[in-house]
């Protein structure tokens, strides 16, 4: 086979795959917004959720998940840009840079019902934390961690060389490179990866489930140590009563406001994304 027919052979795989992921993407944004939207209503979403959720709204629902993943993103996008600056400014040694970028991709793969084991066995077994969404926060913002730091970090290390070498030259030193130079430069990698974590990150279940949400019966919490109720918990209890017609409507509506809040997330990840790389180039 010549390389020509490979390389057209390839483009219609890729063609191919790229389709077929459209095609179920469309499917399943189709279903979820046809059988979500009759039950979606102002009320709907202002409203508390009554009787384990087969009536009333998603109000609490979407505060907690709120409160979750913002509070997550606030704890990790500081930890983030840390570990991004080092790597690109300090850690000069090529064994440990891939040694930190193999744990970063590793840690980045790991299944988020791990995450939630080693919250419940570290937290509610031996710290004795109880039902906390302050908890689930922590071990959220430990899942979303790796793709804001790799996202901050190619921007940084995309930097040119000049940059540096011009803030030198001005008498700059290392600190004060990073500040004025670096940081400014890399802030929109951050901004890009924390908006893509926390697009991860408020559709997650098992993480969550047994140290931070409770099912029903709970409002806004007052302390760090109560849990919240989120969506994705809402959609599962709700999913249990689906012989309740009315249960089954709730879990639908429930389950379009969490894809509408996906796809905020997303949306303003790829325009963050386009903005940063444009002011970038001037």
């Amino acid at each position: 086979m010549n390389r020509r027919l490979i390389n057209e052979v390839f483009t219609i795989f890729s063609s191919l795959a790229a389709l077929f992921c459209l095609v179920v993407l469309c499917f399943l944004l189709t279903v979820i917004v046809s059988q979500g939207f009759p039950a979606l209503s102002f009320k709907f979403i202002v409203s508390p959720a009554k009787n384990f959720g087969a009536e009333g709204g998603v109000l609490y629902q979407l505060l907690g998940s709120l409160l979750l993943v913002i509070c997550a993103g606030v704890i990790s996008l500081p930890i983030a840009l840390g570990v991004a600056i080092y790597k690109s400014e300090y850690l000069q040694n090529s064994r440990l840079q891939l040694l930190s970028h193999l744990l970063l991709y590793a840690l980045n793969a790991v299944p988020s019902v791990v995450f939630g084991i080693f919250g419940l066995i570290f937290f509610v077994n031996i710290l004795h934390t109880g039902l906390s969404w302050f908890v689930g926060s922590i071990i959220l913002a430990l899942m979303i961690l790796p793709t804001i730091t790799l996202s901050c970090y190619q921007s940084m290390s995309s930097i040119p060389h000049s940059y540096r070498d011009t803030a030198y030259a001005l008498g700059f030193n290392n600190w004060q490179t990073v500040i004025q130079v670096v940081l400014p430069q890399g802030i929109g990698g951050a901004i890009t990866g924390l908006l893509m974590g926390l697009t991860r990150a408020i559709g997650e279940t098992a993480p969550i489930m047994f140290i931070a949400t409770a099912f029903s019966g709970v409002t806004i919490p007052q302390t760090l140590n109560t849990p919240v109720s989120s969506l994705p918990t809402h959609i599962l209890a709700l999913t249990k009563q689906a012989t309740q017609p009315q249960a089954l409507s709730n879990a639908w509506g429930a389950s379009l406001v969490l894809l509408t809040l996906v796809l905020i997330l997303s949306i303003s990840a790829l325009f963050s994304r386009h903005y940063f790389k444009l002011r970038t180039q001037r």
